[in-house]
């Protein structure tokens, strides 16, 4: 049986800057692409520090997984991407605070530029539903 790719952008959360969606599916599998620190009430930044940014990506990625039949403890794997890696202390702060006990494996990868001016961290991830299979 042929699997199709699911993609979507749901409500509430920040609006791609590029022609994508955030999340791809298919069957028990999804992606989450690159995604910033932007609060999506206002499609600005969270803040300009990287702890408010990086707890917004995280809100992002709980109300993406949760419109797909997921959530945070589902996570297989982070890719974190930071400007500055004197900030790493600060990013796991506001991570270990939203994803709690629940430690997926991750990479965090210094990069020169992000895309979105002012932007100090990007993540994507991927994690699977939390239906059976």
């Amino acid at each position: 049986m042929a699997h199709i790719v699911e993609t979507s952008t749901p409500p509430n959360t920040p609006t791609p800057i590029g022609p994508y969606n955030h999340i791809a599916k298919v069957g028990p599998f999804l992606s989450i692409g690159g995604t910033a620190g932007v609060n999506p009430a206002t499609g600005q930044l969270a803040g300009t520090d990287i702890y408010s940014q990086a707890k917004q990506i995280l809100q992002s990625f709980q109300v993406m997984l949760e419109s797909i039949g997921s959530d945070l403890e589902h996570i297989l794997h982070v890719n974190i991407f930071l400007k500055n890696m004197q900030d790493f202390e600060e990013m796991n702060r506001a991570y270990v605070e939203m994803m709690g006990d629940h430690l997926p494996a991750r990479t965090v990868i210094g990069v020169n530029e992000l895309p979105k001016p002012g932007v100090l961290v990007t993540m994507n991830l991927t994690a699977v539903t939390n239906t059976k299979l």
